[in-house]
């Protein structure tokens, strides 16, 4: 413990320490626990339950709290605007308390989109020694759809071809209880992620919320950061290169969400380590999708779990891994797999596929089946992205992933939606919709526009989103985010207009701009854009107090993270 002031002894005597506990290892327990939505919910518990495996391992917790905010709540309103700069908060948040209590170390417990990151983050900044428990997952409802499902009805009640009924219906069984969401988004894949990081302990990401797997789980993770503890073992000496290498192998194989790409490379600026989409389009060249899970697949994430998680899945990928690297448990990637074989782990949880007449190769593929071979996200860089885009396209209709098209141009999501509703937008468009990037908006989530377009049979597979904001990881479609440079900083996608021809070919890894509606083409486009670019008024969104006025003003450029830099 580090050197404490005068005062210190005497204020945790006020908070019920005895003199004993003055001699142990203290560590931050840091959760983002909450009524904010059923990621966050049964995070209170869990945290009692690390704290005992803490006191049991002979180090003293203090609790600490900072709540996430939940996407899904916030999708389609001004709240979404603040989801991004909420990771940077709770980031921030975790760094002031693990250094305000002289701790020794942290255990952070998060289960959902932004908290999982921020915990990443402010890991990366301590460099202490930090286990996270990952907060599981919640089951699928009563007819094993996912959350996802109440856009896809949405959609469908604002064309009159459901009734409202059975909207109301799927409200009360869309969630059954805690975790987050039941699909591959946002955070499944920083659960996964944490994981393949060696952040979090092996088998702990996706557990079902309910399961007392998990409890398990948060006290061996207690016993893993004790440890870390008495040998030092930091934050830094697991998240290296070759966890991030790691990181990016086990991405691909899942299709994980886009966002998933920004928070790796947040967490590598802050962490001074090397990634760029060039080089994750390498790894994602060579790696097969093997997760059948939603949205790119058909079953829902606890399942993933149930048919090994992910060690199964490293398993399957040996060959694509640094298996050498360094985890919180003490061991190495590939030591921690021989000791779930030795345990039977990977006999014993495929078994609860069982009642659904499923096995494990239905949900994870083996490596020499895999669902595609070549990962399920891609990098694209073109004149419309010169430093870069990023498309799911493995949720995407094969039809889609190599598109010639008319750009139709929106300023809002909401008018962009209500055009699709309405019938206004035809397949074979490029819909573009500039100025949601980080600087502009905060890079909202536009989920109910894309689940608009996905209820759309037609305009799912022959349209084209394009956009410098991004996207829910239940979305499906083929949808471009994450465009860089932002529109808002003088990028290309401001120079867009309605008419003008664009390009985007997955395989070949491009978008472009490729003749403008005036006929401009070849080697006069770049003379195009730039004069457009010219004649675009700078942008201006006024003035904006508090939390979005900060983040707007700091954030960089969505290849480094979109991270608030100073």
């Amino acid at each position: 413990m580090a050197a404490l002031g005068d005062e210190v002894r005497a204020l945790r005597f006020g908070c019920g320490f005895a003199r004993g506990d003055f001699g142990k290892p203290l560590a931050v327990v840091e959760a983002a626990a909450g009524d904010s939505h059923p990621g966050s919910y049964h995070l209170g518990a869990l945290a009692a339950v690390a704290r005992e495996g803490l006191l049991a391992a002979g180090v003293q917790p203090l609790d600490y709290r900072c709540t996430d905010v939940c996407d899904g709540i916030a999708q389609g309103t001004p709240a979404i605007n603040l989801s991004l700069a909420s990771r940077d908060v709770l980031a921030l948040a975790a760094e002031m308390h693990a250094v305000a209590a002289h701790a020794d170390g942290v255990l952070f417990l998060s289960s959902c989109d932004k908290a999982v990151p921020g915990h990443l983050l402010a890991a990366a900044r301590l460099g202490l020694p930090a286990v996270l428990v990952p907060g599981g997952v919640m089951a699928a409802s009563d007819d094993c759809h996912t959350l996802e499902y109440v856009g896809t009805l949405a959609a469908a009640a604002a064309r009159g071809a459901v009734g409202r009924g059975e909207r109301d219906r799927f409200d009360e069984v869309a969630t059954p209880g805690p975790g987050c969401c039941g699909f591959m988004g946002t955070a499944a894949t920083m659960q996964i992620l944490a994981e393949a990081l060696g952040f979090a302990p092996p088998a702990s990401a996706l557990i079902p919320a309910s399961d007392f797997a998990l409890t398990r789980m948060a006290k061996a993770a207690a016993a893993y950061l004790a440890a870390g503890i008495e040998k030092g073992l930091t934050f830094a000496d697991v998240c290296d290169e070759r966890a991030l290498h790691n990181a990016s192998v086990v991405h691909a194989a899942v299709a994980g969400s886009t966002n998933g790409l920004l928070h790796l490379a947040a967490l590598a600026s802050v962490a001074g380590l090397d990634f760029d989409l060039a080089a994750y389009n390498r790894v994602q060249a060579e790696v097969p999708f093997l997760a059948n899970v939603r949205p790119s697949g058909e079953h829902p994430s606890s399942w993933f779990w149930f048919a090994g998680g992910v060690p199964a899945l490293m398993r399957e990928l040996r060959d694509h891994l640094r298996l050498d690297a360094m985890t919180v448990t003490g061991a190495t990637v590939g030591k921690n797999l021989q000791d779930l074989e030795k345990a039977g782990f990977f006999e014993r949880n495929p078994r609860r596929l069982v009642p659904y007449g499923l096995g494990r190769e239905d949900v994870i593929r083996p490596a020499g089946r895999p669902l595609a071979r070549g990962g399920g996200v891609k990098a694209l860089f073109g004149n419309l992205a010169p430093h870069g885009a990023v498309v799911k396209f493995a949720a995407a209709s094969p039809k889609a992933r190599r598109f010639r098209g008319p750009a139709r141009v929106f300023w809002d999501e909401r008018e962009a939606r209500d055009a699709v509703n309405a019938g206004r937008v035809r397949a074979g468009t490029a819909l573009v919709l500039p100025y949601q990037g980080p600087r502009a908006a905060g890079m909202p989530e536009m989920f109910f526009l894309t689940e608009a377009l996905a209820s759309h049979p037609r305009l799912a597979s022959e349209l084209v989103l394009i956009t410098d904001g991004r996207f829910s990881g239940g979305t499906r479609g083929m949808c471009v985010g994450h465009v860089s440079p932002e529109a808002a900083l003088g990028g290309p996608l401001a120079a867009v207009r309605d008419g003008d021809d664009v390009a985007v070919d997955v395989r070949a890894g491009t978008i472009n701009l490729v003749e403008t509606a005036g006929g401009a083409a070849g080697g006069r486009l770049a003379a195009t854009i730039a004069r457009r670019l010219m004649q675009t008024p700078a942008f201006d969104a006024g003035p904006r107090p508090g939390l979005l006025g900060l983040y707007t003003s700091l954030a960089g450029p969505a290849e480094r993270g979109a991270r608030m830099e100073w």
